[in-house]
């Protein structure tokens, strides 16, 4: 970097380059399938482009040449086997009686994202990004190889041309639309379908989240059921066990997660993935106060639920929602 560069000419940089940090973070997590991860390559690349900002010749934008370094961040981590997944994506559903088996690493599961870190302030952006933000999707791209993933997320996402993502990767146009093939077809095969988005103007929508609110805090599990799809199915990463079918899930409730549950108060969040979003508290030992027991999300379908995501990893992702260590009521 040129040491006779001004303050305010490095400020205006960085200040650049800051007016990317929320898009490219969502590109990060849809390719790494971690919020904590994105953050991290995000950081990276900021640091690799401020190093080499003094040879960036122009002729592609600063939004491309911070996406292709971008790119090569995250094609370094994901170096290796090893994909993230939803429970159910590993094996078939657990009985409801089943013992809960011992959580697994961090590294095996899709991590939720805050909307706030993925999303700007305008609406309109919100609206075209929350579908390949949604759990489904992200745990879907895993399937692909790691350039695969990312030329469909350049393409058919963020709508960078052939020649803008050849650009990004150094490979021919006709390799990136080879491979964007390929990447379609694969998808077709393990992306289910994802059910509808969340739209905070949509009342029959916020009636839906919030009558399960209402049933969950009362632990009222016929209310409860009567919101839930057929096919409705219940993880909590990082344990791999998960339940389907809103009988199994309410049995499920009153045998092994009525500690979790019963008395359990639901915090409000802005979101994750797109989705309505909460922190939830269970009693614990001292009296009147709430312990942290997971961020849950809600995928809506139609008229009813079609997932309950509980991610278990307080530790790590209370803070990273802004949650309080304890509640107290």
């Amino acid at each position: 970097m040129n040491q006779t560069r001004s303050t305010g000419a490095i400020d205006e940089v960085l200040q650049q380059f800051e007016g990317y940090r929320r898009e490219l973070c969502a590109y990060a997590y849809r390719m790494l399938g971690s919020s904590f991860e994105a953050e991290d390559a995000v950081q990276e690349a900021f640091t690799r482009a401020w190093k080499s900002y003094d040879s960036f010749e122009g002729r592609a934008s600063v939004r491309s040449w911070l996406y292709k370094i971008t790119t090569n961040v995250c094609l370094d981590m994901l170096d290796g086997p090893q994909r993230r997944a939803r429970p159910m994506d590993l094996n078939g559903p657990s009985s409801p009686s089943s013992p809960i088996p011992p959580p697994q690493p961090d590294y095996v599961w899709i991590e939720p994202i805050p909307n706030g870190l993925a999303f700007g302030a305008d609406p309109a952006e919100h609206a075209t990004a929350k579908d390949s933000l949604r759990l489904a999707f992200v745990a879907a791209v895993q399937h692909l190889p790691a350039t695969q993933r990312a030329i469909l997320i350049m393409r058919e996402v963020l709508r960078f041309s052939a020649n803008e993502t050849a650009d990004m990767l150094t490979m021919s146009p006709a390799s990136v639309n080879s491979a964007l093939q390929r990447a379609r077809a694969t998808m077709s095969k393990v992306q289910p379908d994802s059910g509808d988005g969340y739209d905070e103007s949509d009342e029959k929508q916020r009636q839906l989240v919030d009558g399960f609110v209402r049933a969950f805090e009362a632990y009222d599990m016929d209310a409860l059921t009567s919101l839930l799809k057929k096919d409705v199915a219940l993880s909590m990463p990082p344990i791999e066990l998960w339940v389907s079918g809103p009988g199994n899930i309410a049995e499920f409730m009153l045998g092994p997660g009525p500690s979790a549950c019963n008395g359990s108060r639901l915090i409000p969040l802005e979101g994750a993935n797109g989705l309505p979003a909460f922190g939830q508290y269970k009693p614990g030992q001292r009296p009147g106060v709430l312990e942290p027991w997971a961020v849950v999300i809600l995928e809506l379908d139609g008229d009813g639920i079609g997932g309950l995501n509980f991610f278990l990893d307080t530790e790590r992702l209370f803070p990273l929602f802004g949650l309080a260590p304890e509640l107290r009521v």
